[in-house]
């Protein structure tokens, strides 16, 4: 994930390595390299040509302290390299922040409108997000408005059972009149949330504003959410000034950012529209869905890992208990293919290993350019281990 991005950013710092003094010349050298990873990154010119423009500033306006105190009053070097990237990571936090990942949630029933263009996903993020609710403490009920695409609406019934949330689909009904009886349906099932997932084009056609514009006008929701693909790069920000000239959306879910995106989007489509990115999707599973931390991103992107993102990580997914018996049987010397297994398959639950190492500090540094881990090489170490006796 935003490989493109961070190997500006890395050829960057190793540009300014070694160097005793931030002059003019060398920063725009290292900018040089950060704009081309950006452009190739399909981030928007507008917003890589602002972007420079402030870290440049700021960079050659502040003073270059060479030394500081980390904890314990420990005194320690820090070299112009260190300023140069410390100046990116808050120009990045600010690009993508401030931190809003807020749902109007109003009693007794609040209501979510999930739109966007087909193929980005909507229909599995709307799931995503009913779990998500569920495990706030919500009751959501998933209204299938998405009768024009083959097999929508089976897919939000199975969705939907597999996170044990009702779903509401007549046949013959059009998509405003289903969203009108969505509220009746919540009472019936004592749902408190509504989760409307509407239907999506491959392009933005006048058709589809028009159901989107009277299905808003019918339901009124709390809230609208864009969900944008974002291996789209320039184009789902296209995408969504258009959605949001239209219909006033109140933010974003990006998808599709476990995979090859390069990232463009997550970097421009705030700075372009002004409305906050709510959560990222990453990866298929119902619980892979994420709030949207800014600091979080910015350093993946800067190789500098997320620990607070890797705890929140561990601790929904790992069982805690277990984990501290495994750490004692291992003290003891009775670690065994068994115990391995099965931690495999606690880390598994929290993503793909490549992202996972790049929340680890330090780890996206040590991996060679272009080099990706093979995640069937977890199944074929599973298979090894079941294919034998415990003897």
């Amino acid at each position: 994930m935003l490989e493109t991005v961070s190997k500006g950013f890395k050829s960057a710092r190793n540009l300014l390595s070694g160097q005793a003094e931030l002059s003019e010349k060398n920063t725009d050298e290292a900018l040089r390299e950060v704009r081309l990873s950006l452009l190739e990154a399909d981030v928007e010119f507008s917003v890589v040509k602002g972007f420079l423009a402030r870290v440049k500033e700021r960079t050659l306006g502040m003073e270059v302290a060479t030394s500081a105190k980390g904890r314990g009053g420990k005194k320690l070097k820090v070299s112009p390299a260190d300023h140069f990237i410390r100046v990116c990571h808050d120009e990045l936090e600010a690009l993508m922040g401030p931190v809003d990942s807020d749902i109007r949630l109003p009693t007794p029933i609040a209501s979510i409108m999930m739109v966007g263009l087909q193929g980005t996903g909507k229909t599995t993020t709307t799931g995503k997000l009913a779990m998500y609710l569920k495990k706030k403490g919500k009751r959501p009920l998933l209204v299938a408005a998405d009768i024009a695409r083959p097999a929508a609406v089976e897919q939000l019934r199975v969705l939907g059972k597999q996170v044990d949330v009702p779903v509401y689909n007549e046949p013959g009904l059009s998509p405003p009149e289903l969203c009108r009886n969505a509220k009746q349906k919540a009472k019936e099932h004592r749902a408190d949330v509504i989760i409307f997932d509407t239907a999506g084009r491959l392009s933005i056609d006048d058709a589809l504003m028009d159901e989107l514009g009277e299905i808003k006008s019918i339901a009124q929701p709390d809230n609208i959410f864009l969900v944008v693909d974002a291996m789209m790069g320039q184009d789902s920000v296209r995408t969504a000034v258009e959605f949001d000239n239209k219909l006033t959306i109140d933010g974003f879910i990006m998808t599709k950012l476990d995979g090859d995106a390069r990232g463009g989007a997550a970097l421009s489509i705030k700075e372009i529209t002004g409305r906050p990115i709510k959560f990222l999707g990453m990866g298929e599973k119902l619980d892979a869905l994420e709030e949207f931390r800014p600091q979080g991103l910015a350093s993946r992107i800067l190789g500098m890992g997320d620990v607070v993102g890797l705890v929140k990580d561990f601790e929904e997914h790992i069982d805690q208990d277990k984990a501290e018996k495994d750490a004692e049987r291992m003290l003891q010397g009775k670690f065994t293919l068994q115990d391995f297994l099965d931690q495999m398959r606690q880390i598994k639950k929290m993503g793909s290993f490549s992202s996972i190492l790049e929340k680890i500090p330090g780890m996206g540094d040590m991996m060679p350019e272009g080099q990706k881990v093979d995640e069937g090489e977890f199944t074929k170490f599973e298979a090894m281990v079941l294919s034998m006796t415990p003897e």
